[in-house]
């Protein structure tokens, strides 16, 4: 099952970001991202996530997604998001999973939109004022997770 997630996953960022014939190579994949560009970031991540092109590490995966995320990426905001719902690379969160799809959801990802609408359905409550004051402090603090249409 987690083959198929991270199968469905990879495809889904390959949809949202684009994918092409050429792949690029580690290295230079990395020195993008390190110079803060954030579709860079997410398919690091991806590539640490799935192990594609490098050793798997799901850790250094939320790194790169997270770096991401905090710019706006919608897809790597589905994507942390999805790291949280399933406890990889992270403590599982539910709160902060479906927080992070809202994230994505904000900025246009139906994924994300689809998942947050799951997640309510295992919610509390509790849980789900909880993540909609998260997402509320989250945007407060960082204005950029959210991005203005053009």
């Amino acid at each position: 099952m987690k083959t198929v997630l991270t199968a469905l996953l990879a495809i889904c960022v390959c949809l949202v970001i684009g994918c092409g014939e050429k792949t690029m190579d580690f290295e230079s994949l990395k020195a993008l991202a390190e110079k803060e560009d954030a579709k860079a970031q997410t398919n690091l991540g991806l590539m640490y996530e799935t192990g594609e092109g490098v050793e798997k590490d799901d850790k250094e995966a939320v790194k790169w997604y997270r770096k991401a995320a905090e710019q706006g990426e919608h897809a790597a905001q589905f994507n942390l998001g999805q790291m949280y719902r399933n406890g990889i690379g992270v403590p599982k969160d539910i709160v902060t999973a479906y927080t992070w799809h809202n994230i994505a959801a904000a900025n246009g990802n139906e994924s994300g939109k689809h998942l947050k609408d799951t997640i309510t359905k295992k919610m509390t409550a509790e849980q789900i004022t909880k993540a909609d004051e998260l997402f509320k402090e989250m945007i407060k603090k960082n204005p950029k997770l959210i991005l203005d249409e053009e």
